[in-house]
């Protein structure tokens, strides 16, 4: 009699030994002493005995073990062997451009910082996956490596476009390495991608226009908190993202000095407090001094500050992004100290452009400090002198 839902529900195990229960043309339901049942197909290819596994029950339904054993015997009937046509397919499966992938950003993940790792994987899946993602690697060709790109760079995104072809490219450089595939089909494609154009970002370095920007910062209306931030950024110069999370345990007000870890060069940084960057973070130690960041959202969420905020209020001074950004304060600021006789390695290392080797960067990060400090506390002071309307002629600093 053919298997049933019921007879196969109410199979019970035999305590000693497996047994079939047939549901006709070789397919039956194994049913073992543990209790697991197994749909399984025995047939013969080229005057062999083999067993093909048609899936476990209940995760299987009686329906698709049936419709799995159909198919089966419909290869049979081509010349197709069922069970190495699977293992051909699961082998396929695990060689798809996107099981790949991941393999590959894995091996790598030791080697990047993890926000790179997530960004990496961040456009594979919004770019790569959902086109080529579920193809064996091996059936990729250009044309449809060149497809994904041309979206990209119909909006003009030259420079995501050059990344995601790269990244492309490293995928096929670790499937090449592995067997997976025998060559890069992105190759063809690096022609196809306009080259980009290189804007360096805009930055004010003549002192009558700091001055002119320093005076609109102190008379910017906005919170007390942005107020805040927008003043004692272009004191100290850091990476905007940087001085937005400012963390209260990071400051040492006797040392006059902010101590951090930068995530960019991962090192440790010390940033020299100017008397006029001590005097703002104690106006506002009173409203935020209780939390964890120095420039908290707006929101209350426990965040820090938004990392559109301090461009947003620039631009609300009139100072678009083809003028000033807040990136910049640190071109302003290099370009003027180094006007003024500065040190290119004190300079260098307050900007926190640290060599790459570990050791070399720990002994680095102290390094010209005692100079440091006179440069930070001098920078403060031209910039007073300069939103004061005093003299703007670049000067020379004394030994």
């Amino acid at each position: 009699m053919p298997l049933s839902d019921t007879a196969i529900k109410n199979a019970k195990p035999t305590p000693d030994k497996a047994f079939k229960m047939p549901d006709g043309k070789g397919m039956y339901l194994l049913v073992n002493p543990s209790g697991s049942k197994y749909f399984r197909f025995d047939y013969r290819f080229d005057g062999k005995r083999k067993t093909l596994a048609l899936g476990v029950y209940p995760d299987t339904s009686l329906k698709q073990a049936r419709e799995a054993h159909d198919k089966a015997r419909e290869q049979l009937a081509q010349g197709i062997d069922p069970s190495e046509n699977k293992k051909a397919a699961k082998v396929a499966q695990s060689h798809t451009f996107e099981h790949v992938t991941r393999s590959f950003l894995t091996s790598i993940a030791h080697t990047v910082r993890d926000i790179t790792h997530q960004k990496k994987l961040r456009r594979f899946e919004l770019h790569t996956f959902p086109c080529i993602g579920n193809m064996a690697i091996s059936d990729i060709k250009s044309p449809d490596i060149y497809n994904i790109l041309k979206p990209i760079i119909a909006k003009k995104g030259l420079e995501t476009a050059h990344r995601v072809h790269s990244e492309i490219s490293a995928t096929f450089s670790y499937a090449i390495a592995h067997g997976f595939t025998d060559y890069d089909p992105a190759q063809a494609v690096a022609a196809q991608i306009p080259p980009q154009k290189v804007k360096h970002r805009a930055a004010l370095t003549e002192p009558q226009e700091v001055a002119q920007l320093l005076r609109d910062i102190f008379h910017y209306q906005g919170t007390f908190v942005v107020q805040c931030a927008l003043r004692l950024s272009p004191l100290l110069f850091q990476r905007p993202g940087e001085i937005r999370q400012m963390e209260w345990k990071d400051i040492d007000f006797d040392a006059k000095e902010w101590r951090y870890f930068v995530t960019k060069t991962e090192v440790l940084h010390i940033v020299p407090l100017s008397t006029q960057a001590i005097t703002i973070l104690e106006d506002i130690r009173p409203l935020t001094g209780n939390g964890r960041y120095v420039f908290p959202s707006s929101r209350g969420d426990g965040r820090p500050m938004s990392d559109g905020t301090i461009r947003t209020a620039l631009k609300t001074l009139g100072y678009d992004s083809d003028i000033m950004t807040a990136h910049v304060f640190r071109t302003t600021a290099s370009t003027l100290l180094n006007e003024q006789g500065w040190g290119a390695d004190a300079i260098e290392r307050q900007l926190c452009h640290m060599p790459r080797d570990a050791v070399r960067a720990a002994y680095n990060r102290a390094q010209y400090l005692d100079e440091r400090r006179r440069m930070m506390q001098s920078w403060a002071d031209y910039l007073d002198g300069l939103k004061a309307g005093g003299a703007v002629v670049p000067f020379k600093k004394v030994g």
